[in-house]
């Protein structure tokens, strides 16, 4: 079992318990340390782990969340969350300013860091506007597959996702190398859609959905490659989440589609999502 796990073993049942406390955002967007127990716990990232428009927004430069999964996995855990992550972050933002003055996300991570969490890299391949570039507003045959003519040239999806894996590669070393005692959690994506679209529900024709899917299936793919060569673990949140993608019924979907059905940002995850990864995230680090 690991150390941080042995460290807080007396602290899981009442941190589970716990109501976060949803304070305000520090001067550059981040959001300080929640009282919780001894366990240190850093949640980088970008939208999927934010949470734009869920539940109370903590960040309005970043849309995150105060009940986004960082949040749930940390109650989970009784750690103490510093959450950095922020919706629209490229690996870039981990070394450098967001916006030209938010603090690089690896600027949280310090030396008495127990857990890192790093949901990263859908933005470096632009994956929002591909997701919005495929919305049709006529079904099939009419108008064009978006995969049609954003693949004219070739599918260059794996060459971008190859040039990604080592800069979230780099980013575990760095985070190694100030808090040499804390794991790492590279965490995917949610599932977005199961085998076909559900056009005109959600207004993607059936074949994009499913090159779409494709490309965050490759993105989690390469981000567990990732995990393998940079020492750190890879969490898998796609898998418990099929059936609750964008076409599950309201009462058991965990993503929204182009026009959300509870609050939440259009093809992000909704509160029932984020409360289903957090419990998935906070089961894996404490194994």
């Amino acid at each position: 079992m690991r150390r941080y796990v042995r460290r807080g073993a007396a602290l899981l049942g009442a941190g589970a318990a716990m109501v976060m406390l949803v304070i305000g955002p520090g001067p550059e967007g981040a959001e300080p340390a929640s009282a919780a127990g001894s366990l240190k716990m850093v949640a980088l990232g970008d939208s999927s782990a934010a949470g734009p428009l869920v539940g109370t927004q903590n960040s309005v430069d970043c849309l995150r969340s105060g009940s986004n999964w960082p949040a749930i996995a940390a109650r989970a855990l009784g750690a103490q969350l510093t959450d950095v992550t922020c919706s629209g972050a490229t690996t870039a933002d981990l070394t450098g300013k967001r916006f030209g003055y938010i603090a690089p996300q690896l600027d949280a991570v310090t030396s008495d860091t127990d857990i890192v969490t790093l949901a990263i890299g859908a933005n470096d391949i632009n994956m929002g506007g591909t997701v919005l570039g495929c919305t049709q507003p006529l079904p099939e045959p009419l108008g064009v597959s978006c995969k049609s003519w954003m693949t004219a040239g070739g599918d260059t999806t794996d060459s971008q996702l190859a040039a990604v894996r080592p800069k979230i590669v780099d980013a575990v070393g760095r985070i190694h190398a100030k808090a040499p005692g804390a794991t790492v959690h590279l965490v995917g994506y949610l599932r977005y859609w199961d085998e076909t679209g559900c056009y005109p529900t959600d207004p993607i024709w059936a074949v994009d959905a499913e090159w779409l899917q494709s490309i965050f299936d490759r993105t989690n793919a390469m981000i567990r490659q990732a995990a393998a060569e940079s020492g750190a673990t890879y969490i898998d949140i796609a898998t418990p989440s099929a059936g609750h993608g964008v076409c599950a019924p309201y009462a058991s979907k965990w993503v929204e589609g182009l026009v959300p059905t509870s609050v939440a940002a259009p093809y992000h995850p909704n509160q029932s999502g984020m409360d289903a990864a957090g419990a998935v995230i906070a089961s894996a680090i404490g194994q």
